[in-house]
């Protein structure tokens, strides 16, 4: 578990990272999310590292409740307004939380965790943020898990101590949650990626999604 200092930089590492500009990310839900929940019933759902809220805002105009869990306050308030403006307030909670340092109470249908990755993060924290998602999947739920597979092809800068996890290793990390898990997809996607600079190249994701038995 991070400690108060590691935590107060991941703080604001990501304050700082909402607040460079008015908006961050394009609004659109990530691709995995789409490919893999449009067919599963609505029901609850949790969304860990909501950002601007794209993922929940998805989720809650296809019929599901959420609550929305983010590091950053610059980033839940302009969720939150983005979700109103869909029309979808009344359906997502926005909670403020360090999942290393605390998480949302309750089980959900759903637990969506999308490029869950931090330039900040302490070693095995990711794993640590897993585990406890997996432990708030209700009976019969799913977890979905979409993450980097490696650097995109036109990142010509790469910070050598981040870790990209191969889905093995996220199958160890919830392997000891209690509950029978079965695997419905463990799959690797490569798309196009769109570097800040302009320039495109291509990037592989992986994607898990594993349901509990009822």
């Amino acid at each position: 578990m991070a400690d108060t200092s590691a935590s107060q930089s991941a703080q604001d590492f990501w304050e700082a990272f909402y607040q460079e500009r008015d908006q961050i990310w394009t609004g659109n839900p990530n691709p995995l999310l789409v490919r893999e929940a449009i067919d599963l019933t609505p029901g609850t759902a949790l969304d860990l590292g909501s950002g601007e809220g794209g993922d929940a805002i998805w989720l809650a105009q296809r019929g599901w409740t959420v609550t929305a869990a983010d590091i950053s306050a610059t980033a839940l308030g302009r969720a939150a307004g983005h979700a109103e403006a869909a029309g979808v307030g009344d359906r997502i909670t926005w909670v403020k939380h360090d999942l290393a340092q605390s998480f949302p109470e309750g089980t959900f249908d759903l637990v969506s965790a999308q490029f869950l990755h931090s330039p900040v993060e302490v070693e095995g924290e990711r794993n640590q943020i897993l585990r406890r998602a997996a432990a708030a999947v209700a009976p019969g739920g799913a977890l979905l898990i979409g993450s980097h597979a490696g650097w995109a092809s036109n990142q010509h800068e790469h910070h050598h101590d981040v870790h990209f996890p191969t889905l093995e290793e996220m199958l160890d990390a919830i392997a000891g949650v209690p509950g029978e898990w079965q695997v419905q997809t463990k799959d690797e996607v490569e798309r196009e990626w769109t570097a800040p600079d302009g320039t495109t190249g291509v990037r592989t994701d992986s994607v898990l999604r594993v349901h509990r038995s009822k």
